[in-house]
């Protein structure tokens, strides 16, 4: 399982003891593993060293920006990207040594299953869910968007085999309370882009989004946690555009 080219694994981290050993444990076969923690009062930073990982802090500087430090902390230029509640499940381990042995691409997108209420989601707005996460920081990197970051790589990317599994712990309503977080600071930057919220936006973007993932890629085949998982998204593209007009109607008096 050894690969030629050299991998580093990065992570950001905040109060994650409860997530991040079973992360580290899945990226074990990487050369180096990089955890940058912005200031954890539990016991993360003790975990990350027990399993070898170097450790850094970093006063939080928005998902983008937090995650393009943490790339550059990286002592090898292929870097896979992980979130403390995420693990490489082996079959994935196996595409990423295989696609290191002789890069074919610069950049890889592996598809993401996220739990959600108890269940792995395997259709709707929950999976493929294709996240690009490995890639070669000299032609590729994160956006600086302060949330919903995104890696800019170059076209064509290549795309991996096996799942990269989302293992969250939250509750339903820590989700929620994370969604409205999410909301506020998606309408402050496209406020800032100059956007607007028209009225046909605020009514059309929710349902489309439900008719595209609920039935035609067939989220109802996740019983109720499908059923919640894409009502929630549909409800905060509503509330996104919500907050947007908020915010123009403010810029006007």
């Amino acid at each position: 399982m050894q690969q030629k080219t050299p991998l580093s694994v990065v992570i950001i981290a905040l109060n994650a003891a409860s997530q991040i050993e079973a992360c580290l444990k899945s990226a074990a076969f990487a050369d180096e593993i990089v955890v940058v923690d912005s200031g954890s009062r539990d016991d993360t930073r003790e975990i990350a060293l027990k399993y070898g990982a170097r450790v850094l802090h970093q006063d939080w500087l928005g998902f983008g920006r937090q995650k393009r430090f943490a790339v550059e902390q990286a002592s090898h230029d292929w870097v896979l990207c992980l979130d403390a509640d995420e693990r490489v499940s082996d079959p994935l381990r196996a595409s990423i040594v295989e696609a290191l042995q002789a890069p074919r691409f610069r950049a890889y997108r592996m598809p993401r299953c996220n739990l959600f209420m108890g269940r792995w989601l395997r259709h709707g707005e929950g999976y493929p869910d294709w996240s690009l996460r490995l890639f070669d920081r000299r032609f590729a990197n994160w956006s600086e968007d302060e949330v919903h970051e995104k890696v800019l790589a170059p076209s064509p990317v290549g795309s991996l085999q096996g799942d990269l599994l989302h293992q969250s712990q939250e509750s339903l309503a820590a989700y929620l309370d994370k969604q409205n977080r999410y909301t506020s600071l998606q309408a402050e930057e496209l406020g800032r882009r100059g956007k607007r919220a028209s009225f046909g936006r605020l009514l059309a973007s929710p349902l489309l989004r439900f008719v595209k993932f609920y039935f035609l890629r067939r989220g109802f085949l996740d019983g109720v946690p499908g059923l919640v998982h894409i009502s929630i998204g549909c409800f905060n593209s509503f509330v996104k555009y919500a907050k947007l007009h908020e915010l123009n109607e403010k810029g006007k008096s």
